[in-house]
């Protein structure tokens, strides 16, 4: 057997470059790193080596780092991922938090923190977690709730396990998500003779598991038996590139689609069967259709408590929940009938089944007349309205009269989730980037720079709220620096203006949200100065015509913008909506908190 001598930390390098997707490209498409102590010497030189073959890329802070290398894979249908590296300590501590995003989300990032050293020589090293009770314990093991697969890397050969696992985990449909090796730093630097066959060109492949026999059977006659079916599309639509075999399958049979955050841009906007977005954050027509369903058809979705109204939107007494997921985990929820398998494979089989079964036409005036309110909602205001604030959802309008078909809007945390989801109008596929399985404020600015580094041909707009920006904004240099062009729309409602509102909804009092109600100084912050000094073109607009000519600037510059604009922290869409299940305190001395629990208690019997 040939051998080649190499450290530890370069033949995990050489081992990623060589890892391809069926597309006949590199699976691993760069390194994310910030170096310290713990991976500076072994993994930053391996990574010098191979820098023509596997790109590094210095970001500002690690959470954002992988923050950007998720983002990239959910654009591309997690069909590529980034691997991220940092140094032991509170470098490894910043990743946490992106790794249970990925986790969430259901989204492979190849995390590798630095260790302590293996041969426990220096102990305690700089910056390491000493337990007490047990000399294993590092900071590392924060990741492992976090993480679909965890290693610690003590020895050169245990790469020769430890990296096919990870890659298997990786683009595995059903199990994917986040993998952390924790590398100690003196095994890094280790050499070793490895088989010269280990850094051959390996292609995984996305595996397309068919459904079970018996479970596909329960599936066909459920189906058969309905009356007022709807199909519930997540992003497992996406992820499995079924976004024309759920097109077909809804026309074929006449089922009529809503979509979850993750979901929606499945099918056109426009499209005849796409009755919008249902839940929390839903459209009137997608909730109406939803509450009198007989069978909910979900389809890569893992009914998360915003699609399910906290499971109080399907009231259809004699209703019944059909899941066809490829995780099994996500399949049986709540008493579903599960129906393991890819979305596509699923669909295509199911359609072939039913045949020439159609249902009844859904209303199609309920679509309309959802679209008649929301339209109101995004228009531009009149001259009444001149010296008022604009609202999140004129912002939104104007955004959307600016954009093209490719444009991708994302965000993801805030008031806009809820208000992109209800009145966003994407025309085609992955057009609508939204993280709201983790609602990771600080996503915003780093996500949009992996989307636009996964599409460069897509212009990116990234709409963030002041508090998200303020959470995390220093990736705005790494998209200057690196030319990677996004625009952001930045509105500045002066705080936390959608929990001040849920606040406010459950009895409570204006608290700790905007700014106005919790410092003893006024804040005013610049945000034009602050990114304008990370390099970016910036500019305040007081209007919505304002806001228009900015993004039309924008998309035919070549560099980052952002626009800033203030907005009214109060207002949101009156029409659409569901209840969230959101806990108001039994007892308070405030006396309004006495009908909201009222109200509260009420909605807690009708899911019952």
């Amino acid at each position: 057997m040939k051998t080649v001598r190499l450290t530890a930390a370069q033949a995990m390098v050489r081992y990623l470059a060589a890892q391809m997707n069926e597309h006949g490209e590199t699976y691993i498409a760069g390194m994310w790193a910030i170096f310290g102590h713990g991976n500076v010497a072994g993994i930053g030189e391996a990574l010098y080596g191979i820098r023509d073959e596997l790109p590094t890329y210095r970001g500002q802070n690690e959470q954002s780092m992988a923050h950007a290398a998720i983002a990239y894979s959910k654009q591309l249908r997690r069909r590529r991922a980034m691997a991220v590296t940092s140094s032991i300590g509170p470098g490894a501590a910043n990743m946490v938090t992106a790794a249970a995003l990925a986790h969430v989300n259901r989204l492979p990032v190849l995390l590798i923190p630095g260790d302590v050293f293996a041969n426990r020589g220096p102990d305690p090293v700089l910056q390491q977690l000493e337990d007490f009770g047990d000399g294993t314990m590092t900071v590392n093991d924060c990741f492992r709730p976090v993480s679909r697969y965890f290693d610690r890397i003590m020895r050169p050969e245990q790469l020769l396990t430890a990296l096919p696992r990870a890659m298997r985990t990786m683009t595995d449909p059903a199990d994917c998500g986040p993998v952390t090796l924790a590398f100690c730093q003196d095994v890094q630097a280790e050499a070793y003779d490895y088989p010269e066959s280990f850094f051959e060109k390996r292609v995984w492949r996305q595996r397309r598991p068919e459904p079970d026999v018996v479970e596909f059977e329960e599936a066909v006659a459920a189906l058969k038996a309905a009356k007022n079916p709807i199909i519930v599309a997540g992003g497992g639509v996406h992820f499995a590139g079924a976004t024309e075999t759920l097109k077909r399958f809804a026309e074929t049979h006449s089922i009529p689609v809503v979509e979850t955050q993750a979901g929606k841009s499945a099918l056109a906007w426009d499209h005849d069967l796409n009755f919008g977005p249902v839940g929390v954050t839903g459209a009137e027509s997608a909730n109406i259709i939803s509450e009198k369903a007989d069978l909910v058809f979900g389809v890569g979705t893992r009914f998360q408590d915003f699609t399910t109204g906290s499971w109080a939107l399907f009231k259809n007494q004699n209703r019944k929940i059909l899941a066809l997921n490829v995780q099994p985990y996500d399949s049986a929820k709540h008493d579903a009938i599960s129906l393991t398998a890819d979305a596509k494979i699923g669909l295509e089989k199911l359609s072939a089944a039913l045949g020439s079964h159609r249902f009844a036409a859904p209303n199609a005036g309920l679509k309309a007349a959802w679209f008649e309110k929301a339209d109101a909602d995004t228009a531009a205001p009149g001259e009444e309205h001149a010296n008022s604030l604009p609202t999140d959802m004129q912002v939104i309008g104007a955004v959307q009269r600016q954009s093209r078909d490719n444009t991708v809007v994302m965000c993801a945390a805030g008031t806009m989730p809820g208000e992109l989801h209800q009145l966003w109008k994407s025309k085609l596929p992955l057009s609508y980037h939204m993280e709201y399985g983790f609602s990771c404020m600080g996503y915003e600015v780093a996500g949009g720079l992996g989307i636009k580094m996964a599409e460069p041909d897509r212009d990116v707009i990234v709409m963030v709220g002041d508090g998200s920006y303020m959470m995390m904004n220093s990736e705005l240099a790494t998209s200057v620096a690196m030319g990677v062009k996004i625009t952001l729309v930045i509105t500045d409602n002066r705080g936390y203006g959608c929990i001040n509102r849920l606040q406010m909804e459950t009895g409570g009092a204006e608290f700790n949200n905007l700014y106005a109600h919790t410092n003893v100084n006024p804040i005013a912050i610049d945000f034009v100065a602050h990114s304008g000094s990370m390099g970016a073109d910036a500019r305040k607009v007081s209007t919505i015509t304002e806001l228009e000519e900015a993004l039309a600037a924008a998309r035919a510059s070549s560099r980052t913008t952002v626009i800033v604009i203030d907005t009214d922290p109060y207002p949101t869409p009156q029409a659409g909506g569901h209840w969230w299940d959101v806990a108001v305190p039994e007892v308070s001395d405030r006396a309004e908190i006495g009908p909201a629990r009222a109200r509260y208690e009420n909605h807690v019997k009708e899911r019952q």
